[in-house]
């Protein structure tokens, strides 16, 4: 009796030192904005839209000034929830759109996987956009214990929050019908969640807002604060963008801008009912607050953002369209009113966060972020000698915009495909004496761009052939359901493994090394580079 009452408790004291030091890891709120400008915040200098929230976080916290996300939506989510390429998991070219099968493979690990499975609750609030076909890609089957919000983009700031007429909120795969403007519920439910959270674990809260998305739509005391709002902004050196706005005006359209400043107030006002609930529930300064724009705001004529003095936006793969927007706070570990030069990308989040909260990321995968809490916590320069690889095929099929940087160059590759044709134009930068890309050095050393275009191309080699491409539009006849909750298959109605594709088992290898740049047929596939882009070895 003496020995089992000795085990007891110590097996007590050890689970009450367990729980000591999980009520003592960080908790962790992710906050990203769809299309957000780089000139739209005040700690940007904005003094027209109000962002007194965004601008409380970069005061007491630090602004990631070289942070770099992809040029359009759901590549940015698949590297955020992975740390690893989008390239690699089929989500890169292009977002994924309501007539897709696409997801996210389920052997890849998802970022609240790693934190429920080291004791803490875990929550979602707000739009997913990486994959609704298969129970598989759901945000509950991803490592999200609570989901709230939209499978899809584009659903609105209002119900019935529809995509393509298909009605898109829901709970935990249950529709729901909470009324109001979208921001301020994302506002209400995570403010509930961490309000009535498990007190004794701590929390990971993802919350990704549709605003600044189009189509862009606001409360009238918000419309009303902006409406005489004038459009002062200059060009943005991205042509296509540029002749909208053109086009726009000559047409007599009024501009997007008073309408996107109402909309960006509105989503500051929610962050900032987030950040009281945190003060008040005494949270502040064990939570790591995390903000930044899925990519470059939109800048075409119905987008209303404005990045300068970078060039482009959404789509592009000048800084405009992937340097966002960011900031992070972290009381006592993040010097208040710091910033951070060094390079970090999308794909840094998972290995930073897990190492923040002293997570191993075991992941299936090989990680291709980098752990950046040094850079945060102490000021510390983490140069990028390796390349970080950005691409887009968005909105027109076979324009491919594409970039590979690190501290010294950045090549940018605009990459037009006809039947017969195919147009590169070139841009070489040095980013750190040029950070607004005004001169174009290829010219200058050809010797440059012709490594980083090998770079390219190699890189380009590891998409899977069956990866999103651009599709503005459905299979002809498809239509969309009644109700996006019942839309998913469930996985006990399907395989339990994935499919093996078409070709014979034994002839895969074969046809693989025979696709070249057409693409990979083995999944997590890395081309050996002295085999002409065949010959995969697995990552």
């Amino acid at each position: 009796m003496v020995r089992m009452g000795a085990f007891v408790v110590g097996w007590t004291l050890f689970f009450m030192a367990q729980l000591g030091a999980a009520s003592e890891r960080p908790n962790i709120v992710v906050i990203v904005a769809d299309d957000l400008g780089w000139a739209d915040v005040g700690f940007h200098g904005n003094r027209v839209i109000e962002t007194p929230s965004l601008d409380r976080i970069a005061a007491e916290g630090a602004q990631l000034d070289r942070f770099y996300t992809t040029p359009i939506c759901s590549p940015t989510r698949a590297a955020l929830m992975t740390g690893r390429d989008p390239i690699r998991l089929g989500v890169a070219y292009s977002t994924i759109m309501p007539w897709h099968n696409n997801g996210i493979h389920p052997e890849e690990t998802f970022l609240p996987e790693l934190f429920l499975d080291a004791g803490y609750q875990t929550a979602m609030v707000g739009k997913w956009h990486l994959g609704h076909a298969q129970q598989s890609y759901h945000p509950n089957a991803r490592g999200f214990e609570h989901f709230y919000g939209h499978l899809h983009t584009e659903v609105g700031f209002y119900p019935p929050f529809a995509s393509l007429g298909g009605k898109d909120f829901q709970r935990n795969g249950v529709s729901i019908d909470d009324q109001g403007y979208e921001s301020f519920l994302l506002a209400d439910e995570v403010s509930r969640y961490i309000e009535e959270r498990d007190k004794t674990r701590p929390f990971f809260v993802y919350m990704p807002f549709i605003a600044p998305h189009t189509p862009l739509d606001a409360p009238e005391d918000l419309q009303t604060k902006y409406a005489d709002m004038p459009d002062e902004r200059g060009k943005s050196r991205s042509k296509m963008a540029d002749n909208t706005r053109f086009m726009a005006k000559m047409t007599g359209r009024d501009s997007a801008r008073p309408m996107y400043a109402a909309v960006v107030d509105g989503m500051d006002q929610a962050i900032g009912k987030v950040l009281d609930t945190l003060d008040t529930e005494g949270l502040t300064d064990n939570t790591i607050v995390l903000f930044f724009s899925d990519n470059g705001g939109a800048v075409y004529a119905i987008g209303g953002a404005d990045n300068a003095p970078l060039r482009g936006g959404k789509g592009d793969t000048f800084e405009g369209g992937i340097r966002v927007v960011a900031t992070v706070r972290w009381p006592e570990h993040i010097p208040a009113g710091s910033r951070v030069d060094s390079i970090m990308s999308v794909m840094d989040v998972l290995p930073t966060l897990a190492a923040a909260a002293e997570i191993e990321p075991s992941t299936h995968n090989r990680l291709d972020g980098r752990n950046m809490v040094a850079a945060l916590t102490e000021a510390e320069a983490i140069p990028r000698e390796d390349l970080l690889f950005f691409i887009a095929e968005s909105p027109f099929k076979n324009t491919v915009n594409v970039t590979a940087f690190n501290d010294e160059w950045k090549l940018v590759q605009r990459i037009e495909s006809g039947f017969t044709s195919v147009e590169v134009t070139n841009f070489l930068f040095n980013i750190a004496e040029d950070p607004y890309e005004y001169q174009n050095l290829a010219q200058v050393h050809p010797d440059v761009v012709a490594d980083l275009a090998r770079e390219i191309r190699h890189w380009r080699n590891l998409y899977p052939v069956a990866g999103t491409r651009s599709e503005l539009m459905p299979p002809p006849g498809w239509k969309a359901p009644l109700d996006w909750a019942d839309y998913p298959q469930q996985s006990f109605e399907l395989q339990p493994n994935p499919s093996g594709g078409m070709p014979p088992e034994n002839a895969i290898r074969m046809l693989d090394w025979q696709y070249g740049e057409n693409g990979r047929l083995i999944y997590n596939c890395e081309p050996y580079r002295w085999a002409g882009g065949g010959l995969c070895k697995r990552q």
